[in-house]
């Protein structure tokens, strides 16, 4: 579960390049896009431009570089050439990249357009209470702390935390141990060591956290039909914090002392 500098050094090259394809998508004009078209986009600037692998394209069967999940879709939403985004949405694309054979994962909650001050205040929330739970990693913390900081916080605000689906530990694999609850009490769950790498990755829906997945198999959308958003970083154990893999430029200033590049 742990790695190897070198392999963190790689992990945070992929992390770096996948940092740029959000800096990529921000420029963006992507109200009256259709979900498909940003896909597209994506897929190539992955490939030509940064000479690099869309981890998810032929994972477990999935034909597509990112995953589009727009208001009510909670997560693994299907870019479509039907959906267009529009003024009042909220859409999270949700990206894995893959460099030298390592991989790294992250989702963005996009605004489009005139959105509500109710849609906003959860994209933000949700932004919050990932930056809550990273900041909960420290070589002999627990899991238990970080799903304990993210759920306090969106609760704190009227939001409930999806429990089907959680962070996980990512290298050569998009999907390696451990797997990362954004639930849960404090001074419990395995103890985070140095070198350990894993996402956080927290869903919090604006009503009930049920969820229901759509016939297609992969769609997965709140059960009461209010809004979904997420976000999403991969991050590193060092020996005296965390390391943000794919943290975004626009983001350094919110790394606090206990947060290090």
């Amino acid at each position: 579960m742990t790695k190897q500098p070198e392999e963190i050094a790689l992990l945070a090259e992929s992390g770096r390049l996948l940092a740029s394809v959000f800096g990529y998508l921000d420029r963006l004009g992507l109200l009256g896009m259709s979900t498909l078209q940003v896909n597209d986009l994506v897929d190539n600037f992955i490939v030509q431009q940064l000479e690099a692998r869309p981890a998810s394209k032929g994972q477990y069967g999935y034909a597509y570089a990112l995953n589009a999940s727009r208001n009510e879709v909670v997560c693994h939403g299907v870019p479509s050439a039907s959906e267009i985004l529009q003024s009042g949405d909220l859409v999270n694309f949700d990206i894995t990249l893959e460099k030298n054979g390592y991989i790294a994962d992250s989702s963005k909650t996009y605004l489009i357009g005139d959105v509500s001050p109710q849609a906003r205040q959860l994209a933000t929330i949700t932004y919050e209470a990932m930056w809550k739970g990273i900041q909960a990693v420290r070589p002999g913390g627990r899991l238990g702390d970080i799903g304990h900081a993210i759920e306090r916080h969106a609760r704190a605000h009227g939001y409930s935390v999806v429990r089907e689906y959680c962070g996980h530990g990512i290298g050569r694999e998009m999907h390696e141990p451990p797997e990362v609850l954004h639930w849960g009490k404090p001074k419990t769950g395995l103890t985070l060591r140095e070198g350990m790498v894993f996402t956080i990755e927290p869903m919090l829906n604006q009503g009930q956290a049920g969820v229901r997945t759509l016939r297609d198999g992969w769609t997965v959308v709140t059960r009461d039909g209010r809004l979904s958003a997420q976000s999403e970083h991969t991050v590193a154990v060092t020996a005296d914090g965390v390391r943000v893999l794919t943290l975004r430029p626009e983001e350094r200033q919110r790394v606090s002392d206990a947060v290090q590049e």
